[in-house]
């Protein structure tokens, strides 16, 4: 691999941002919409698939059109250092939660997350798709099935909800999570979905039929906040009007909402 070199520093506690330090002729490639600021002498370029060195097109049309099945762009933007000195380009958090730098060479090479997790990296990080394999996971796994996989020798950032612990599981050891929790595992990680015995757990536990049962050795990333848990607890609270829209009944903006749907 030849990833670039960059250095970083994260701010911010519960709505973060990545600061990317680039020295001259130096990039990092992001998913479009992630940008946050950057300095003058950062030159942005819209790069098909992900900027890493893969030989020949019809590799690189491979790689970037299995993004497509994440729900990704054919293109990343690529922001490459074309002035004199240090220049500096922040990518900021979707929504409330962490910033987790990974270092892939620390990591075996490889590293397997959840879909609309990546941030940022270093270019020359390869951006692709993991398929769970087993038959179980694609028809009861969810967010789980279809996965990102980043691998390189570089440093790369993903973003999470909530708080995030880091998992370290040994040869054989165990650990079942909720599958929209597991944010990234390293490659030797193996995930199955599992099913939950006892009926009245099902009905009554409140936490569906199946979870993810991920088996060492290896790393596990888990947040505490899925961003599919909280959009779906903000919209089942939000209180309905007709025509769909949302409205505070004691607020000003009730009343206003008032004036024009005919309420008394």
């Amino acid at each position: 691999m030849n990833n670039h070199d960059i250095d970083y520093k994260i701010y911010g506690d519960d709505m973060q941002f990545v600061e990317i330090e680039l020295d001259p002729d130096e990039t990092t490639i992001a998913e479009a919409g992630n940008l946050m600021m950057m300095e003058d002498g950062i030159e942005m370029e819209t790069i098909f698939g992900d900027g890493s060195e893969q030989k020949g097109f019809m590799n690189k049309l491979l790689g970037a059109g299995k993004r497509l099945l994440t729900g990704e762009s054919l293109f990343m933007t690529a922001f490459t250092n074309r002035g004199v000195g240090k220049k500096h380009v922040s990518f900021a958090a979707p929504y409330p939660g962490k910033i987790i730098p990974l270092d892939l060479s620390e990591l075996g090479g490889t590293v397997i997350c959840q879909k609309d997790s990546f941030l940022c990296a270093a270019k020359g990080v390869s951006v692709g798709i993991e398929f769970q394999r087993k038959l179980g996971t694609g028809f009861f796994g969810g967010e789980g099935f279809i996965m990102e996989k980043l691998e390189g020798d570089g440093l790369a950032f993903v973003h999470a909800g909530g708080t995030i612990k880091a998992v370290s599981l040994a040869v054989g050891e165990k650990l079942r999570i909720d599958t929209g929790c597991l944010v990234a595992m390293t490659r030797d990680v193996e995930y199955t979905i599992e099913y939950v015995g006892g009926i009245k757990t099902a009905l009554f536990g409140g936490e569906g039929l199946f979870f993810a049962t991920l088996t060492g050795p290896g790393t596990v990333w888990v947040q505490s906040l899925p961003f599919s848990r909280l959009a779906s607890r903000v919209f089942s609270a939000a209180p309905q009007i007709p025509g769909g829209r949302s409205r505070d009944e004691g607020s000003l903006l009730g009343g206003v909402w008032g004036l024009f749907d005919g309420d008394d």
